[in-house]
């Protein structure tokens, strides 16, 4: 395609199929750094909520409800999210297991099929949407 600059135009050889097969395991792996990011927000809220058990235990105390305090303090302060993890190991353990490997193969794929390119796909999809000559449809910038 004639209006596509190079860093998205379809190197020679690339068929459709390759296209399309990047295309998709690029919008899976961005569905992916979604989810990534909801578990950081978990992980910075778990943090921020066990820190607020801190006021909760001498607030207690304060309060003359010793054994209040003693069993948030026992039972809560610093559990683990899920059994033997902080929420800082569950989002390294994400990274290391899954996200890691799948951003290495996303871009192995792309390297191999479509020369490294990234939205070969969806830069395609804009040039037949796009309505030539309207200055708000614009090939590049």
């Amino acid at each position: 395609m004639a209006d596509l600059d190079q860093t998205h135009a379809r190197p020679d050889g690339a068929t459709d199929e390759d296209v399309a097969a990047t295309g998709k395991l690029s919008e899976m792996l961005e569905r992916i750094e979604r989810a990534r990011g909801a578990l950081y927000e978990f992980h910075q809220l778990m943090g921020g909520a066990d820190a607020m058990l801190d006021d909760v235990v001498d607030t207690l105390r304060a309060g003359g409800h010793r054994e209040w305090a003693e069993r948030i303090s026992r039972e809560l302060v610093g559990r683990n999210a899920i059994e033997g993890r902080w929420s800082f190991q569950i989002v390294e353990e994400f990274d290391d297991s899954y996200y890691g490997p799948l951003k290495d193969t996303e871009r192995a794929l792309r390297e191999d099929l479509v020369g490294g390119r990234r939205h070969v796909f969806e830069a395609e999809m804009k040039a037949e949407r796009r309505t030539h000559g309207h200055s708000a449809h614009s090939a590049t910038p």
